[in-house]
């Protein structure tokens, strides 16, 4: 719990505990105490704790910025805190969800632009199961696995976690006959 009030943390105390929880690469998010007098007082007894900023982890308190500087200087503080997955793994682990999975504005059951309805139309044609990933939902995946990929536009497909291509390549998989084996992995 961070004093801030939608500027940087202007207390030394809590900028420091953002610093150290970043260059740790910790996941955390962060409430304004000024902003609830009630949490802000309440808290101070509830925890038994009578400073800001408070360290919660899985619900139970840490401590304050300086227990942990001390669990820094310990090396404890990167196996008590739980890492933030960096963005390369979280589009692994997406592009490998399912061995077919499709990137696109909207989803199977509504895509929300003309080129993700002509993918999902050829996509439901040929019979393949396949996942499909919502872009407009996270910009961060949107953005990220353009860069990750190589390849700057959407729908993006993905077989097996390889990049298959984007509606034209589809449609040109689809015209020669090749698009079922690739589908299928066979290629």
């Amino acid at each position: 719990l961070l004093k801030s009030r939608g500027i940087p943390f202007f207390l030394g105390f809590s900028k420091q505990m953002v610093e150290i929880l970043n260059k740790h690469g910790v996941a955390f998010s962060s409430f304004d105490i000024f902003s609830d007098e009630e949490v802000r007082q309440g808290l101070k007894s509830f925890s038994n704790w009578p400073t800001y900023p408070q360290l919660y982890v899985a619900g139970e308190l840490i401590g304050g910025l300086d227990i942990v500087k001390e669990l820094e200087a310990s090396g404890e503080l990167d196996t008590i805190c739980p890492k933030a997955q960096k963005l390369e793994d979280r589009l692994k682990s997406l592009i490998n969800k399912a061995p077919v999975m499709l990137f696109m504005k909207g989803n199977k059951q509504m895509a929300k632009c003309g080129f993700s309805k002509q993918i999902l139309e050829i996509m439901n044609n040929t019979g393949v199961e396949y996942e499909t990933f919502d872009i407009l939902e996270d910009e961060e995946v949107r953005q990220g696995l353009k860069s990750f990929s190589n390849w700057p536009t959407y729908p993006q497909l993905y077989v097996k976690g390889e990049l298959v291509g984007g509606l034209d390549i589809v449609k040109e998989l689809k015209e020669s006959g090749e698009l079922l084996p690739v589908l299928k992995g066979e290629n």
